[in-house]
Order: C-alpha cells, then sequence, then structure tokens
C-alpha cells in the first residue's frame, strides 16, 4: 500500500486492533495458476504472536489452493471529501475531490488448519471477543454438541504469521489548518460513515497542533 509520511499510523498495532475488532478482512492470496483468490472473514490478531487468524467454509475453494505468501486487508471509515469542504476553493479553485479512510495492509506467510481442536479453539475465541459486552453473550455450549461438531468438520483455519504491517490514515493532513477544519465541519455535518471520519479526524487535531507536521 502506498502510505506517505503524512498518512502514515503512529501505531499500526493498535489500528490492526481496532479494525479487526470492528471489521471482517480480505485474505488475498494467489492460486496455483497465477490467479488472485480473496476471502472476507473475521480475524482474531495477536500482537505479541504477531499473528492473525480466522476460518473459512471447507466448501470455499479458496483453502485448497495451498499456503504460501498472503495479504490481509482491513478497511475502517471512509468518506467521500468534496471539494467544497475547502475555503481555499474561494481564494484560487486549485482543490479537487478525494477521499479520507482509515485501512491497514499485513502480509505473510499462511497456512490453512483442519485439527478440530485448533478450530474449536479459534471458533470460542471468535465468539468470545465479539460477544463480550452483551447481556447474555453465546457461548459454544448454548448449542448442542453434535451441532457444533458437524459445523466444525465444515470449516477450515487459517493463520497468517505476519512479516508486514502498512497502517494509513488519511485525514487530510497534508491540508493547512483551514481547509483540515473545513473538511471536518463539512463531514461532521453528514450522516453515517462521514461522521465518524470527522471524529477520527478531530483525534487527529487532538494529537497535533499542526496538520501539517503530520
Amino acid at each position: 500500500m502506498y502510505v506517505p509520511a503524512h498518512f502514515a499510523a503512529k501505531d499500526g498495532d493498535a489500528l490492526v486492533a481496532k479494525l479487526a475488532r470492528a471489521h471482517a478482512g480480505v485474505l488475498v492470496t494467489v492460486g496455483s495458476e497465477g490467479e488472485p483468490l480473496a476471502s472476507h472473514l473475521p480475524f482474531l490478531w495477536d500482537a505479541a504472536a504477531r499473528t492473525l487468524t480466522g476460518h473459512i467454509a471447507r466448501a470455499n475453494p479458496h483453502w485448497t489452493q495451498g499456503g504460501g505468501k498472503g495479504l490481509v486487508i482491513f478497511s475502517g471509515a471512509d468518506a467521500y471529501v468534496s471539494p467544497g469542504f475547502y475555503p481555499s476553493k474561494a481564494e484560487h479553485g486549485k482543490v479537487v475531490p478525494t477521499w479520507n479512510y482509515e485501512a491497514v495492509y499485513l502480509s505473510g506467510a499462511v497456512t490453512w488448519i483442519e485439527d478440530g481442536a485448533r478450530l474449536e479453539t479459534i471458533v470460542r475465541a471468535l465468539s468470545d471477543r465479539h460477544e463480550t459486552g452483551r447481556a447474555k453473550p453465546w457461548r459454544i455450549e448454548d448449542a448442542p454438541r453434535a451441532y457444533i461438531d458437524a459445523l466444525l468438520r465444515g470449516i477450515v483455519g487459517v493463520e497468517m504469521r505476519v512479516e508486514k504491517i502498512e497502517a494509513k490514515q488519511k485525514l487530510s493532513q497534508n491540508k493547512n489548518a483551514a481547509d483540515f477544519d473545513g473538511v471536518m465541519r463539512g463531514l461532521g455535518a453528514q450522516e453515517g460513515e462521514s461522521r465518524e471520519v470527522a471524529a477520527l479526524m478531530a483525534g487527529v487535531r487532538a494529537g497535533s497542533s499542526d496538520p501539517d507536521s503530520n
């Protein structure tokens, strides 16, 4: 991923942890005949071990293409940035549309997991991660054991040993203070993810008095 210095996340691990908790990732590998293969799936990020683990359906042919190198992409909030948000548009007109977003790319060696006990550990960990905080968290024991065993036979686990993290927060850090504030106000006045991006920009502003210095 192209990451100019002013868009590089200050804490790549923290951004991975945040996005992996809230979003599915996209696993990309190259097949035996050179074709790209991609699957959406939830992942667990272990920062200490530098691993991502998850699982896909056994019926998904992706896993039959073997291991090797892979790429996992997590995308966070994103929003269109209109030139109309920039005060400098009225001054000189030298502005164009763009897009603000958060994303991380993780690359490394991929292995597939068929061991039943390991698969159950992955499923339990994923469930615990996403059920935590609910009034009545779901647990594997809530379902019949035979049903769980059958479902475990229908999945294959995957692990990536992460060798490289590219973490990007493109949040108008390359703009002057007036244009930065204009984008933040413009996005904050909209609905959905635009407001989330505006909040992310507010975090960038809180971390630096001058957006151009990031």
